[in-house]
């Protein structure tokens, strides 16, 4: 199966394009490296997965998702079987900085991909949604079944702004599409401002953490193996008409969370790093962040029963896991 993969040399990317190539697939993957946080990171991700490729599983180019010229002659010249969107501006924080990345990529660059899919008639298309498309929602956990329209950043209102688009294309055109709501993603080669990754560096080198909403906060923290898992399961699964109750429409478009489905206190995750690294935490206690909501629990039970996702990775293990590759590979 040709498989393309944007995004590829972010976190979520390469390890799930590590595991498509491990079991047989071939891979483009594209990616414009941006700075939003250090390149040589992303560059050592692809260094890695191409020493563990044969030189006809993988390809890679540098390019943007938001080029409209270049992405219609990417599909143009290549037949996709599957299209694994990954690429976007990340960060809940960083979109009150700078909002023009997230219209640009998020937005525009999705559209892209939406129509490089339905000109070549790609057979299904998996895409990166975001827990936080939930907002200030206080039911728990967090169902698919669940408004989500009132978005806390524009970050957010960008993911749920692709899942709409997403089913307008599966309706206007049969375009099969599955869109994943993932819930705070962690683990090896992980990204740099993602507070286990800072917190894990700041304990090491005796320096503060930013301890938000004074420690009263509580996240679904996904382990990444659980993840490739869930996603590698979604490729295969293609949706067929998913009638619903809301509506007489059912394209050929499903919603999953993606999550632990087991929530735990930001005090458990410190802890958790702290005895990884064998250090205590020096706290400097803040305010909540715009932007940021309180909770975050996954229901998974629709992505368990239809393609039998089943996360086993406890915030202990995964920490374990995540520092000794820190320790190894990115300390200096």
């Amino acid at each position: 199966m040709k498989v393309l993969i944007t995004g590829a040399a972010g976190f979520i990317g390469f390890h799930l394009t590590l595991a498509l190539i491990e079991r047989g697939d071939t891979v483009l993957g594209l990616d414009n490296l941006n700075d939003y946080y250090d390149p040589d990171l992303k560059k050592l991700r692809l260094s890695t997965i191409n020493e563990h490729s044969r030189s006809d599983s993988f390809s890679f180019i540098k390019a943007d998702i938001s080029d409209r010229e270049f992405m219609r002659s990417l599909f143009q010249e290549n037949q996709f079987d599957v299209v694994v969107n990954l690429a976007a501006q990340a960060g809940v924080r960083y979109s009150i900085e700078n909002p023009s990345a997230y219209i640009d990529s998020n937005l525009v660059g999705f559209a892209n991909i939406l129509e490089g899919c339905r000109q070549s008639k790609v057979t299904h298309l998996v895409y990166a949604s975001s827990s936080s498309v939930y907002g200030m929602n206080i039911k728990q956990p967090f169902s698919i079944n669940d408004r989500a329209d009132y978005p806390v950043s524009l970050y957010a209102a960008t993911k749920k702004s692709n899942e709409l688009m997403a089913y307008t294309y599966s309706h206007l055109y049969g375009l099969p599409a599955t869109g994943l709501r993932f819930f705070t993603v962690y683990g090896p080669y992980g990204r740099p401002d993602m507070a286990y990754y800072k917190f894990t560096k700041s304990i090491i080198n005796g320096e503060s953490i930013d301890v938000y909403n004074n420690g009263d906060m509580i996240r679904d923290f996904t382990y990444i193996d659980d993840i490739v898992l869930g996603v590698t399961k979604v490729i295969d699964s293609i949706p067929s008409e998913n009638k619903n109750q809301f509506t007489v429409s059912s394209p050929r478009h499903q919603i999953y969370n993606i999550g632990n489905n087991d929530p735990i206190s930001l005090r458990r995750f410190i802890s958790a790093i702290e005895k990884a690294c064998d250090r205590n935490a020096v706290e400097k206690l803040m305010p909540m962040q715009a932007g940021d909501v309180p909770v975050t629990y996954a229901d998974v039970s629709e992505l368990v029963d239809n393609v039998g996702f089943a996360p086993n990775t406890s915030i202990e293990k995964g920490i374990n896991e995540f520092v000794a590759w820190y320790k190894n590979d990115m300390k200096q």
